[in-house]
């Protein structure tokens, strides 16, 4: 056997993992089936649905079917669905219910026999209700922190995001962030006291719940006004404020017991496994990236000199798996950790621009489901007022240009309508991330794969110096994007023309 660290901490460790029908949460599944076979049961919560109503028939029909497991199959052959059976248990909950949902009996026996939690699962809407947002991000830890206690106090893993940062500015070091805005009582143990502000939004959301006409008006409205307390105390939207909120909570209740927070960045396609490339869905940066390929979005507010956080997802993924290791090695400490590439290997916004477009230029033909055809237009980042300004101004001359179309009875062209709204409502969800005001430091990651030595640093690479960004974008992402997370165009074919009826005689 090979000298791991990582190899001896999970030796019959079971291990719960939520969030596994998300990106990352496969990443994850995926490494500890392929690189840690010393580990014993990985326990799976996944909340049933119409078509699959338990754990294990979702697990089996959604997580894996994914390509996210061709490698594993093709080494393990017939063995894999062996794998699956005996190392896989699934476990239909719901992360956002008292006990997950469960019995008594079934949470206590649960808790008996896991060693380690990890917990990925989260709402990355960025604009979601402040009620789900809450829910999801901040108060279902509850659920996580009950289990722990009834589990010997098991260390717990909590995957975050580098945002919790939110509005500050500099460089952001691997520690209990402060809010940006208003200000919040904080503890002398250094987390911030935040159930009186829990309990006040509750009851904002409760009140506007109440007044609002319909569910379509009320969702809208709690949107708005998780927008507006996230704005208020420091961070840009509701997915970043509450997910913070849910540091805090961890932090208070887990005082003195064993928690790692790891705050991933801008999280795109794998670097190296399980095959490099590999992405499920559009994510932050590709919303952009396919607006440009489909060319409704040549123009964009951002910063296009400052440096942009992107990380692939296997790095994600043997963070925490190697903070997991830490967690179960040595107990009782709560440690932060960031997962990022600003520090360590920036790249600017101008340089993914460039990168994007010169795969356009040269290999549109290639990515043939991200690229119909070469997008005519360049991508073009200017500052965020001048953006605003401008499109103001294009808008209301296009609304007039249709309308004089109308008098003359001319039809007039939707599409460049609808392109101006389609960056309008891209940049009103992202132009925060494309005008960064930081860099995340991750020196306490680095030293920690290297305190596990050097088959861990090599068998699960969390060093974002470690690739170069031409290859990485051009071959590797885009790439990925093409092959993974978009289908082929659909042709419409024109129905065949009716044959002229014979004639009676």
């Amino acid at each position: 056997m090979k000298q791991s660290l990582t190899l001896t901490a999970f030796a019959n460790k079971n291990v719960l993992i939520t969030g596994t029908t998300g990106f990352v949460g496969k990443v994850v599944l995926e490494k500890l089936l392929r690189s840690v076979p010393t580990i014993g049961k990985i326990y799976l919560l996944i909340r049933g649905n119409s078509k699959n109503p338990t754990a294990r028939k979702r697990f089996q029909n959604e997580i894996a079917t994914s390509s996210i497991f061709d490698t594993l199959k093709a080494s393990q052959g017939s063995r894999f669905e062996e794998l699956c059976e005996t190392r896989i248990h699934c476990v239909t909950g719901e992360v956002t219910e008292p006990l997950f949902g469960l019995s008594e009996k079934d949470f206590t026996d649960l808790a008996a026999d896991i060693d380690v939690i990890i917990n990925s699962a989260a709402s990355v809407n960025f604009r979601e209700a402040l009620d789900q947002a809450l829910t999801i991000n901040t108060l279902c830890l509850k659920n996580i922190i009950e289990l722990s206690r009834r589990a010997a106090d098991c260390p717990v893993v909590q995957v975050s995001t580098c945002y919790v940062n939110g509005f500050n500015q500099g460089v952001m070091e691997e520690e209990i962030v402060s809010p940006a805005g208003e200000r919040i009582e904080r503890s002398e143990r250094g987390y911030y006291e935040v159930e009186p502000l829990i309990a006040r939004l509750l009851q904002d959301v409760e009140q506007v719940s109440a007044a609002a006409a319909d569910d379509h008006s009320r969702e809208k409205d709690l949107i708005d006004l998780g927008i507006k307390e996230a704005n208020k105390y420091g961070w840009n939207d509701t997915y970043t404020f509450t997910k913070w909120m849910g540091e805090q909570l961890l932090m208070k209740e887990l005082y003195g017991k064993t928690l790692t927070i790891l705050r991933p960045s801008i999280v795109e396609s794998t670097l190296l496994g399980p095959a490099p490339g590999w992405i499920e869905g559009v994510k932050v940066a590709d919303a952009i990236i396919l607006a440009y390929a489909r060319e409704k979005v040549s123009l964009f507010p951002g910063k296009k000199n400052a440096v942009i956080d992107i990380i692939p997802a296997d790095l994600v993924a043997n963070s925490i798996i190697l903070s997991a290791t830490e967690a179960l090695l040595d107990s009782g400490a709560h440690r932060i950790y960031q997962c990022c590439s600003s520090e360590v290997n920036p790249i600017r916004i101008r340089e993914v621009i460039g990168h994007v477009q010169q795969e356009a230029e040269h290999n549109y033909q290639t990515h043939d489901k991200l690229f119909y055809r070469k997008p005519k237009k360049p991508f073009v980042m200017i500052p965020g007022a001048v953006f605003h300004a401008l499109m103001a101004i294009s808008f209301h001359m296009l609304k007039w240009s249709s309308r004089l179309q109308s008098l003359f009875g001319r039809k007039a062209s939707g599409r460049k309508l609808s392109n101006m709204e389609t960056t309008m409502k891209l940049s009103k969800v992202f132009s925060f991330y494309t005008s960064p005001s930081y860099t995340f430091s991750n020196r306490r990651l680095q030293e920690l794969s290297t305190r596990l030595g050097e088959y861990d640093q090599s068998e699960f690479p969390v060093n974002a110096g470690m690739y170069d960004w031409a290859h990485y974008l051009r071959e590797v992402h885009v790439a990925g994007l093409n092959k993974y997370a978009l289908r082929p165009k659909v042709v419409k074919m024109n129905p065949p023309a009716a044959k002229p009826r014979s004639r009676a005689a």
